[in-house]
């Protein structure tokens, strides 16, 4: 039986970030060999709130278009990188991931806003990064794009400032590190992948796989999102929104004509309905650990690209979601989940290792995943 434990992850001020004033003892708390590999920025700016809640209840809206129109969302050329996609993803337990829908997007819009793509002349055959963004009809969830975009670009914005600490620590700590590298590629990279989250409510007639059930005893279910690295750099998190769909059914307030100018925020549930649900981190020392995101804050946590630029010392953080349970949606209730993460990464020409591009090792990650 795998212990579980509850513990804050390391907290700094945008302002703090701004400044340049985080010291060494909090990064490495954040980041260093005993840590859980993430910190939590406070103090955002004021918007950051209306974005927050809009983009997260348009994953409830967008899971529940008409199938035709989510048919339209999809990019199989990309592995479904790009676009629409349900059930595409392999589990830890070899099945196919149907509990969440994902809706990814490329972030080139941060560096010119006419670009919707990685540029594909050295990497025709590379869709999952130079394949165009796919983006909901306006008519059908207005708003979505404009929010998207701003929000996504609110998190790359703070992304630079986490990655600017780290840089400080890294040329402090680590033999030969390049001044300012990590910041550069935050913020001059046209691979930096959205996906925004929905994970369906569960259905109260689903019986857990064998495989879930082991796990469960074993106190790491991550039925909802398999035990896994993020691959690029930093990778920026909203807290989750816990939306009964049940009381606020989403299909019922897609607009009707295109007289709607925004979609109107769903009522987000004060908390989880269940304790156990979220985001857990298997730490530097193997502990399983829950960790709760503020409402009005972002995460960011280390992926794999990073271990590889700075040679070990920052390592990726293995991490899963679990499930709210059955007994949450006890009576009519239907929770679901929407979350946003942001995954910055190198461009695919950057060296991650010596005679290693990104795009070499993303084309790994991705044929293993997909």
């Amino acid at each position: 039986m795998v212990s579980i434990t509850h513990e804050e992850p390391v907290t700094v001020s945008l302002q703090d970030l701004v400044n340049g004033t985080v010291p060494s003892s909090t990064l490495t708390a954040a980041f260093g060999p005993q840590s859980l590999g993430i910190i939590v920025v406070k103090d955002l700016p004021p918007k950051f709130a209306r974005l927050r809640a809009s983009v997260l209840s348009s994953a409830s809206y967008l899971a529940n278009l008409p199938a035709d129109e989510l048919a339209r969302l999809e990019c199989p050329q990309s592995k479904y990188l790009v676009g629409w996609s349900c059930g595409k993803e392999t589990l830890r337990s070899g099945h196919f991931d149907t509990l969440k829908g994902s809706y990814y997007f490329n972030c080139a819009f941060y560096q010119d806003p006419s670009l919707q793509n990685a540029p594909a002349d050295d990497y025709p055959d590379f869709p999952q990064y130079t394949a165009p963004n796919i983006w909901p009809d306006e008519s059908k969830l207005p708003g979505f794009r404009k929010n998207v975009e701003e929000l996504t670009s609110l998190i790359i914005d703070t992304a630079a400032l986490v990655a600017r600490a780290c840089d400080r620590f890294a040329k402090e700590n680590i033999e030969g590190y390049q001044e300012g590298y990590l910041e550069r590629v935050v913020r001059s990279s046209l691979t930096t992948k959205g996906r925004l989250l929905h994970y369906f409510p569960r259905e109260q007639d689903s019986t857990p796989s064998p495989d879930t059930t082991k796990e469960a005893e074993d106190g790491e279910n991550d039925d909802w999102c398999a035990t896994h690295l993020d691959h690029g750099c930093l990778t920026g998190l909203t807290s989750a929104m816990f939306i009964d769909e049940a009381a606020n059914p989403p299909a019922a307030s897609l607009p009707t004509s295109d007289g709607t100018t925004e979609l109107q925020p769903l009522p987000e549930l004060p908390s989880s309905p269940d304790p156990s649900a979220g985001l857990y981190i298997r730490s530097r020392t193997g502990a399983i650990v829950k960790v709760n995101i503020p409402k009005d804050c972002l995460a960011f946590q280390t992926g794999e690209a990073l271990e590889l630029i700075t040679q070990g010392r920052f390592r990726a953080v293995p991490h899963f979601v679990r499930g709210v349970s059955d007994t949450a949606n006890a009576g009519t209730a239907r929770i679901a989940r929407n979350t946003l993460a942001i995954f910055t990464q190198p461009n695919l020409k950057e060296e991650v290792k010596p005679g290693v591009t990104f795009a070499d090792f993303a084309r790994e990650v991705v044929a293993r995943t997909y």
